[in-house]
């Protein structure tokens, strides 16, 4: 396999995983049948799309690392991230749909083109998480700044208010690169708020951890559909969503994984008590519009399903 198909590969894995995080209906989220004002289903399918140009440059970034003809730290994961959302916003008029799935998974693209490959195609996953963590800790104050470009691009709701930094600061920018702050040390900061820069900061423990051998031992037995509902609401009934926390309070937010839970210990679509609970469930999370959509668990469960990918699994 040369390095660019290598590069394609790992692009079509996470094209892939978004593509399927987004296909599979689950509660609060946007999906073939349910959608929110201005923002459907398709706007997330044209987003997957438009996103791989920057998932394929990531990997072959990647790959020049592994070849010693780039240095980690000049990978520019805040580049990527910004060409990318920048790419999603031109190929639809939905708004932000999938910038934390890009947060998340452009390291992985990075990390995946470091990584070799066995049997083929599939990549040894313990040695993709050791370069996720390499990757994100060799980032540099002007990632941080093209993170943050990559936020006024996208204009995101539910941010919440920084404790330092915010993104929202007119000033943050010049003082990220005068203090020289590194975009693994802005997710820090925001890593108690956010699970997405808490999965950054702590190498990804909810994806490979919880999620990713649930969803492998679902997907022995279920069908896709099943398999990926089941995953996404272990990782809610885990881990309280921090997008809704943020929107409405932590509070809300326990509930709503407290939920979850009592759905998928009913056996949510496979058995008729799960699915009266499951419809009731996904009622309550659309009363409020779109202010009870567990986006952060849809963009782990994305993640967890590139890892799927990236071992092999295809549909």
């Amino acid at each position: 396999m040369s390095n660019c198909q290598k590069a394609q590969h790992i692009s079509q894995c996470l094209q892939l995983a978004t593509l399927l995080e987004v296909s599979t209906e689950k509660p609060g989220n946007v999906s073939f049948a349910s959608s929110f004002e201005g923002t459907r289903v398709e706007h997330f399918l044209a987003s997957a799309v438009a996103a791989g140009p920057s998932f394929q440059e990531a990997a072959y970034r990647g790959i020049m690392v592994a070849e010693k003809r780039l240095d980690v730290s000049k990978v520019g994961v805040g580049e990527l991230i910004k060409s990318c959302v920048a790419n999603v916003m031109a190929w639809q008029h939905g708004g932000n749909t999938i910038l934390g799935t890009v947060m998340l998974l452009m390291p992985i693209a990075v990390a995946a083109g470091m990584t070799p490959t066995k049997n083929g195609y599939a990549l040894d996953l313990a040695a993709l998480r050791r370069n996720i963590d390499v990757t994100v800790r060799a980032t540099s104050a002007w990632d941080s700044v093209h993170l943050y470009e990559a936020v006024d691009i996208a204009v995101p709701s539910g941010l919440g208010d920084a404790p330092d930094l915010d993104v929202t600061d007119p000033n943050s920018k010049e003082r990220l690169l005068k203090e020289n702050v590194s975009l693994f040390d802005v997710f820090k900061i925001a890593s108690a708020y956010d699970d997405i820069c808490y999965e950054w900061i702590n190498n990804y423990p909810i994806t490979f951890d919880l999620a990713y051998p649930y969803l492998t031992e679902q997907l022995q037995t279920k069908p896709l559909n099943i398999a990926v509902l089941n995953t996404f609401l272990r990782i809610l009934s885990e881990r309280a969503d921090t997008f809704i926390a943020r929107k409405i309070g932590k509070d809300k937010a326990l509930q709503v994984s407290a939920e979850a839970k009592a759905v998928l210990g009913l056996g949510a679509l496979e058995t008729p008590d799960g699915k009266l609970r499951l419809a009731e469930f996904s009622r309550q999370l659309r009363s409020r519009g779109n202010a009870c959509n567990p986006g952060t668990t849809a963009d782990l469960t994305a993640a967890t399903l590139a890892l799927v990918a990236l071992s092999g699994y295809r549909p």
